[in-house]
Parts: structure tokens; C-alpha cells; sequence
């Protein structure tokens, strides 16, 4: 798994960085969002989660909140950092509900679905800002 994190890139052109490691990340778990063909919801958004966030995703059927101690999941909540969908995340954003983003550790492959000026408007740089 090393060798995947050390050859991928994020959407500014630099090694991918990790997105987090409490609580724990990543398709694979391993803390990053990369990009890996068996990964079909395409985890290469480092999302810093918001409530309204979890309550939409939760009403669409993906409920990040509960913990669900057989997966070793200790459940989202406000202010975590989490890799998600790339799809997931234009839809969120289209309803009103995106998140801030980690460009240092937002995988390359987002470029194929947006701009990285797009991208920009979304970096997480001011803690007390929301869209």
C-alpha cells in the first residue's frame, strides 16, 4: 500500500498527502484518499465534514454519524476529516451541502470532474468561514 500513497499525486501537481488518521481514513483505511481502480466510489475527496453534511448524506442513505463498531467505525461527526466520493461531493455541493477541502491531500483524479480554480473556492484556509 506504501508504494501506491508514494506515486500518487494531489490536485496541485504534489505528493498526496495524508487526509486522516483519527479517525481513520481512506478506501483502504490507511489515513489517504487515493486512487485505486477497485475503489469504485472513487474516495479521493478529503472532505472536512460538516453537520448539515452528515444529515443530507444520512438522508440519502449513507449514514457516516453512527459508529458501527464491526467495521472499526467510531461514527463522523462536525469538523472530522474524511476521504469521501467524488461523486458524492458534486452532488453535495449542487445541493447546498459541500464541504471544505484539503487540496494537499485531495487526489489528482478530481481534476477529471473539476476545475482546480473550482477547487480553490472550496480549500479549507479560514476555520471560521463556511459556504
Amino acid at each position: 500500500m506504501e508504494a501506491l500513497i508514494k506515486n500518487q499525486k494531489n490536485v496541485l501537481g504534489t505528493a498526496l498527502q495524508a487526509c486522516s488518521f483519527i479517525p481513520l481514513t481512506g478506501a483502504f483505511r490507511d489515513g489517504y484518499c487515493t486512487f485505486a481502480p477497485q475503489d469504485s466510489g472513487l474516495h479521493i475527496v478529503a472532505a472536512k465534514v460538516t453537520e448539515d453534511f452528515l444529515a443530507w448524506n444520512k438522508a440519502r442513505g449513507n449514514d457516516l454519524i453512527s459508529p458501527k463498531p464491526q467495521w472499526n467505525f467510531p461514527g463522523l461527526k462536525e469538523g472530522d476529516w474524511w476521504c469521501i466520493c467524488m461523486g458524492v461531493w458534486l452532488k453535495s455541493k449542487e445541493a447546498g451541502f459541500g464541504t471544505f477541502l484539503k487540496l494537499e491531500s485531495c487526489h489528482e483524479k478530481m481534476l477529471d470532474y473539476i476545475s482546480l480554480e473550482e477547487l480553490k473556492n472550496w480549500a479549507y484556509d479560514k476555520p471560521n468561514e463556511s459556504h
